[in-house]
């Protein structure tokens, strides 16, 4: 039996998101249920927790200002929503049809990039209009290429290109990760951002086959008993953020509250500085803010500033309501994403009426437009009304949007889109090597690291809680 010592423990964690929320609430959680000394503190620089999650709830719409739905294809939020008795508040999108706009028409998405397994297993690439004859015929090669060397990390252009050539890269690809996570895919890792795909490749040699064969793609649209696989919660993804919030110890969570940098101790501890003056001593601090705040907070670190594990993508989310009837083509759709070799201005828009029940009223279209993307950051610093007119254009000619809109919301952010370009996962592998040299009761974690969609957000929270709370009762548990 193994027992812990009376010593307080005090465990600051810096960053309110996701990861750190999620990070808080495991750690008192098991600190309650094994009753041990552990104090949490949880402190972020904003107003208000949650990171990019915001829903604003007004006149019977539901609009998230940042991400909108997840795929928990590990449980990892289904648990946290077990633990906090919210799991019945958990809601599975509507089925629908996605289309990649290509100049100025939408072509629907080859089943191969959109899993479905109601479809038959026949090669879309043969019938789609995205691809010219020859375009086909190169993507169909994929059948007999070899496998590739997995030895080194490449980037997702490379892969895709080796695999099914430039123009299934150009209007298939790229488009559909332009528009989910604003990547330059000459330098995105596919190591770190897709290991799935290496895995079918491996296994299966043909990736079309692998795709066939394991149900693995893009846009993972199959149904489970009449529904997709896309989750939020009823009012939005903010119920899982006030949950949290809920859910802590009193005066667990301190906002507004500015750190300044992180003191390692000659103890083995260290001090958080804040910039208004105030310190707070620590047994043990976490980091869960993006690595452009880290590296900041952390500059005692010697040489951090040349180990760049992560870039971020500046963009923008424009949500604009409707009446249904303002929408003249493609009234069925659940989404559409932006070729490059298109007129147009924006990368993605879905069709937020259509992919859920609860976010509009009867009779009212919601949609939600993406702007900017690596390379292209500069659209996003224009005014709201500039914004507005370019979506507007760009609606009217992809799916024949005539008239105003109720109202449009634009909602920026800078620098948030974390970019894992081509040896990523060994870049972190150094970052917290260093770190560790230098501050070892320093932990980093969030979306800058090891998966940035919020169940890996809420994934690395749960472990980073898990993993401490190990180390502190590993130095202080005796035999009994």
């Amino acid at each position: 039996m193994m027992r812990l010592t009376n010593k307080q423990r005090k465990v600051v964690i810096i960053g309110a998101g996701i990861t750190g929320l999620t990070t808080a609430f495991y750690m008192q959680k098991q600190a309650r249920d094994e009753k041990l000394p552990i104090d949490v503190l949880l402190i972020d620089a904003s107003l208000r927790a949650g990171g990019k999650i915001e829903t604003l709830r007004q006149d019977g719409y539901i609009i998230e200002r940042g991400p909108e739905s997840f795929y928990d294809q590990h449980g990892d939020i289904e648990r946290l929503a077990q633990d906090l008795y919210i799991r019945s508040k958990l809601i599975n999108n509507n089925i629908g049809t996605s289309y990649i706009a290509l100049d100025t028409k939408l072509y629907e998405v080859p089943r191969q990039f959109s899993k479905d397994r109601t479809a038959p297993h026949l090669p879309t690439f043969v019938s789609t209009e995205l691809l010219s004859v020859g375009g086909k015929v190169r993507a169909l090669k994929d059948i007999v290429m070899p496998r590739g060397d997995h030895q080194y990390d490449e980037s997702v252009a490379n892969f895709f290109k080796r695999r099914f050539g430039q123009e299934v890269l150009e209007n298939v690809v790229e488009p559909l990760l332009a528009g989910t996570f604003a990547g330059d895919i000459e330098h995105l890792s596919m190591k770190a951002m897709f290991p799935e795909f290496y895995a079918l490749e491996a296994e299966y040699r043909s990736l079309l086959r692998g795709f066939s064969k394991a149900g693995v793609a893009f846009l993972p649209n199959e149904v489970r008993q009449h529904r997709g696989v896309y989750q939020t919660f009823e009012n939005g993804l903010q119920t899982l953020v006030e949950s949290l919030e809920e859910s802590l110890a009193p005066h667990t969570l301190r906002k507004g509250l500015r750190v300044s940098n992180v003191e390692q101790l000659p103890d083995a501890t260290a001090r958080v500085h804040f910039t208004n003056g105030d310190k707070i001593h620590a047994d043990e601090v976490i980091v869960a803010t993006p690595f452009a705040v880290t590296k900041n907070i952390l500059s005692a670190v010697e040489n951090l500033h040349y180990v760049t594990p992560v870039k971020s993508a500046t963009i923008a989310t424009v949500t604009m309501a409707f009446d249904a009837a303002q929408i003249t083509k493609y009234q069925d759709a659940l989404n559409f994403f932006v070729s490059r070799n298109s007129n147009f201005a924006i990368t993605s828009c879905t069709f937020s009426h259509n992919k859920w029940d609860h976010v509009a009223p009867e009779g009212k279209a919601l949609l939600r437009i993406y702007l900017g993307r690596v390379g292209d950051e500069t659209i996003v610093e224009l005014s709201d009304t500039e914004i507005e007119k370019i979506v507007l254009r760009d609606l009217e000619q992809a799916i024949g949007v005539i008239g105003q809109p109720d109202f449009t919301i634009v909602s920026r952010w800078k620098e948030a889109m974390p970019q894992y370009t081509v040896g990523h996962d060994e870049a972190v592998e150094e970052l917290r090597k260093r770190i560790n040299q230098a501050m070892p009761s320093v932990y980093i974690t969030g979306s800058s690291y090891d998966g940035m969609s919020l169940p890996r957000c809420v994934a690395q929270g749960y472990d980073t809680a898990k993993r401490l709370i190990t180390k502190m009762t590993q130095a202080d548990y005796t035999d009994a």
